[in-house]
């Protein structure tokens, strides 16, 4: 291959990173501001209308293990291509009209994304072996501030569009539509190149990620730091009013909250990967989000933009590490495919039990005090598996 043709190919793959990362919460975090609108228009229940966010998640939790094993027998480009098929179609049959299609829509969204979670780590490893590092940091940055940016303007671009909810979850088509036509390019370009089969296809491996202990320390990792995310966004507003603020103030905080967490998680996996071991930022990790933890359940509101930024640099932290060890603990492909499936499979399922632990906690001990206190058990328990999942190890070998 010439110059020319890396240079393309790597350009067009940092164009699909960042195409692909947009898409993978985007399409959740839009709904919430949006789902009483939803439900008073079509006349859902309050168990239909969660079912619209949990639906998305059962499927990261259920298919993440199965899209591994079938994703490691086919070219990446093509996994990926029908991640954002699906994803167009679910866009677009969720805002179609009926309840039905919304169902199905919700269903699709939420296998197009599973696909892409698995798959682009496994992408980046096999397109940028040298820079997994930096280009692990612009995927997750892309992807938490697409979140941000979709749960900030969702009613917003409703009102824009003139189609209310519609308008604010059926947009993101416009993110989805490009990223098809890039990867074809990409697809395209690499069909000329004379190596192809050598450097596109995946050989599956015996590798079990089941029976790796480093696989299952990253799984837990994973899983842990999730839950503690999803704790926060859900909850943190609740907390704040219930401790006497302002309801509006509680917005800022959030946003202090994301928006620490994007400088945090572009820096952190470039200097992760020039390390033989990641202790040191597990450490760091796990510290700030105890201390972080620590403050708002003794000081509360009091220093809360302070515990924010605490708890919002060791989430990035946490999150960017996670998602860098799927390839940089992996020595294959087919390895980094196989842990992200695992990983996200059993850390979906941690997650999803998060909220409703805390909330039940909170019927318990309406201070809120036994609820902070099972975060810091779970900021614990992130530090040891983080800890075993930083050791200087492939997940094939443990």
């Amino acid at each position: 291959m010439t110059k020319v043709d890396r240079s393309q190919l790597s350009v067009i793959g940092i164009i699909i990173v960042i195409l692909i990362a947009g898409n993978l919460r985007s399409p959740i975090t839009s709904l919430s501001p949006v789902l009483s609108e939803i439900m008073t228009k079509l006349g859902l229940s309050n168990f239909q209308g969660s079912l619209l966010t949990s639906i998305p998640l059962l499927v990261f939790a259920g298919g993440s293990v199965l899209v591994s094993r079938i994703g490691a027998k086919i070219r990446i480009q093509y996994t990926l291509g029908l991640s954002l098929i699906l994803l167009i179609l679910g866009l677009y049959l969720r805002v179609y009209g009926s309840v039905s299609m919304l169902y199905i829509g919700s269903f699709l969204i939420g296998i197009g994304i599973c696909i892409g979670n698995v798959m682009t780590p496994a992408y980046i490893k096999q397109v940028f072996p040298d820079k997994i590092g930096l280009m692990t940091g612009v995927f997750s940055v892309t992807m938490n501030l697409f979140a941000a940016l979709a749960a900030g303007y969702s009613i917003a671009i409703g009102e824009w569009t003139q189609l209310g909810w519609r308008g604010s979850l059926g947009i993101w088509i416009i993110w989805s539509i490009p990223a098809l036509l890039v990867l074809s390019i990409e697809l395209f370009l690499s069909k000329k190149r004379s190596d192809e089969s050598k450097s596109n296809k995946i050989l599956e491996g015996k590798f079990n990620a089941f029976r790796s202990k480093q696989a299952w320390y990253i799984s837990i990792f994973m899983g842990i730091q999730s839950l503690v995310y999803f704790c926060v966004i859900a909850m943190l507003p609740t907390v704040l009013i219930d401790y006497g603020m302002d309801k509006g103030e509680t917005g800022f905080v959030l946003l202090a909250f994301q928006l620490v967490m994007a400088p945090v998680m572009f820096i952190c996996p470039v200097i992760a990967s020039k390390m033989k071991e990641q202790q040191s930022l597990i450490y760091l990790a796990g510290a700030l989000m105890v201390g972080g933890i620590g403050l708002l359940t003794i000081f509360k509101t009091q220093y809360i933009y302070f515990t924010a930024v605490m708890i919002g640099t060791s989430t990035g932290l946490a999150f960017s590490l996670s998602i860098l060890f799927f390839s940089l603990k992996s020595r294959t492909t087919d390895g980094t495919i196989k842990v992200s499936g695992q990983a996200q499979s059993i850390g979906y399922l941690i997650a999803a039990l998060g909220p409703p632990v805390f909330g039940v906690l909170h019927d318990w001990d309406s201070s809120w005090n036994t609820s902070f206190y099972f975060l810091i058990v779970m900021a614990v328990i992130l530090t040891f598996s983080g800890l075993g999942a930083a050791k200087a190890r492939f997940v094939e070998d443990y």
